[in-house]
């Protein structure tokens, strides 16, 4: 291995362990603008593309998912149960992170892709987590990648339950899934307002892609 590639490992590696530590960023300033969010926190949009490469999931689907989930918060749970209304209990759910992964399923994604250091709250395996899931449920109940409604259905009922129509006794889940596809059409087309500017590599990654 060439000496600088080793050098560039060594500082990913050292931001990478900044980041699910105490570095762990802030969400964006603005949710609501897809563009404002890969400006202000660049290397996510190279994150979401190369889930979308590897997994055929577009950006603005995976992002309409993170926006719902987590509004782009590194360490989001669900909120405690309480007993009697003031004594704090267990969390509804072990969910955590920005694709709010419960474990079961977060272990089978690591087991499958390989990805076994995989963190919850490392963004680029958020994405390349919902890239999985998307092509799971493709393959197992024929939604396509871009239908980000049915999607985010089977997201939140699990393969299992979305074959069963767990949802259709769930008004307020069908609510919330037309809300992620309206946000993914949103994204989708600011995203192509100003892609061409947010694919121009910034000078680290050209760097790392000539060596």
């Amino acid at each position: 291995m060439r000496p600088i590639k080793l050098f560039l490992i060594i500082v990913l590696m050292l931001s990478s362990m900044c980041l699910v530590t105490s570095c762990t960023r802030s969400p964006p300033d603005h949710l609501d603008n897809i563009c404002l969010i890969f400006k202000q926190y660049n290397d996510w949009y190279w994150d979401a593309e190369a889930a979308q490469r590897k997994w055929g999931v577009p950006i603005s689907v995976q992002m309409a998912i993170i926006y719902q989930e987590s509004h782009y918060n590194a360490t989001a749970r669900p909120a405690r149960q309480h007993i009697l209304w003031v004594i704090p209990w267990f969390r509804p759910t072990s969910a955590y992170g920005y694709s709010q992964a419960v474990n079961q399923t977060w272990k089978l994604y690591r087991r499958q892709t390989g990805n076994g250091d995989a963190s919850r709250n490392a963004f680029h395996a958020a994405t390349d987590f919902i890239g999985w899931f998307a092509a799971r449920a493709r393959r197992k109940l024929g939604i396509k990648q871009y239908q980000a409604f049915r999607l985010y259905l089977a997201y939140h009922e699990g393969l299992l339950g979305y074959k069963r129509g767990t949802y259709r006794h769930k008004r307020w889940l069908i609510d919330v899934a037309h809300r992620v596809q309206r946000i993914a059409w949103i994204y989708h087309a600011q995203l192509k307002r100003c892609e061409g500017q947010l694919r121009q590599k910034p000078f680290w990654k050209r760097v790392w892609d000539t060596i």
